[in-house]
């Protein structure tokens, strides 16, 4: 039977008789598929090491014709080991994790594998501040599903300036200007969110000047965002 190589990242993995395995898995090849792994929770298992979470690695499957693949070998490639140093860390990549297995319940494309990547890797260096990173990625999975605000008009389509405060508006996820003395959102914050929604890291956003107070303003908003439009 043909045999197939991919890059891969864990997303589930749940028990299945007395010493297997059943993971769901996100590759950029192949989009997010479901593996058997046999005998995998056995001591001595050859396709243990391979399977960790908050990791990277190659992975052989035999394509099933019933929706479930057979996994044939592993190979680690990189483990992001400082994300289970720390709790906070570790429970926040289970979150993103599950908020993007979520996301990709009709479509896995590769950017949705990379996005994963990245966010290991910034769990990953404890020099980045949690909630950036958590906010950082909520804004590139509303991105990757289509679903960024428009940052730069309003909904009348008249460009956003840097000297009105701004109001948002959910039913056209756009930033419209307040009565004078009124308006929740700042240019700082429009231009925070640019930076989030686009194509920088996380590493990066957090080198913004003030981006941990931007962050905790702007996260409740990101979050209405994701439960709006992700349901996640």
């Amino acid at each position: 039977m043909k045999q197939l190589v991919t890059e891969a990242i864990i997303l589930t993995r749940t028990d299945y008789g007395e010493a297997d395995r059943i993971l769901t898995i996100l590759t950029p090849d192949y989009g997010k598929l479901h593996v058997l792994a046999k005998g995998v929770r056995r001591i001595k298992s050859k396709l243990a090491g391979g399977i960790e979470l908050f990791s990277v690695s190659t992975i052989t499957f035999i394509p099933g014709r019933s929706g479930l693949d057979t996994l044939v070998s592993t190979r680690l490639v990189t483990h992001y080991g400082a994300i289970v140093g720390d709790l906070d860390r570790t429970m926040a990549g289970y979150d993103l994790i599950k908020q993007l297995n979520k996301a990709t319940e009709d479509q896995a494309e590769a950017a949705y594998f990379h996005l994963l990547q990245q966010a290991f890797a910034a769990l990953n260096d404890h020099a980045i501040a949690l909630p950036v990173v958590r906010l950082w990625f909520a804004c590139q999975l509303l991105a990757l599903d289509g679903h960024a605000p428009n940052l730069q008009t309003d909904a009348g389509g008249t460009p956003l300036t840097a000297d009105q405060s701004y109001d948002f508006n959910f039913e056209h996820m756009t930033f419209d200007a307040a009565p004078p003395g009124g308006g929740r959102w700042q240019p700082q914050h429009i231009k925070f969110l640019r930076l989030a929604f686009g194509p920088v890291s996380a590493a990066n956003l957090f080198r913004v000047q003030g981006s941990e107070q931007l962050t905790a303003a702007l996260t409740p908003l990101v979050s209405t965002m994701l439960q709006t439009y992700l349901r996640v």
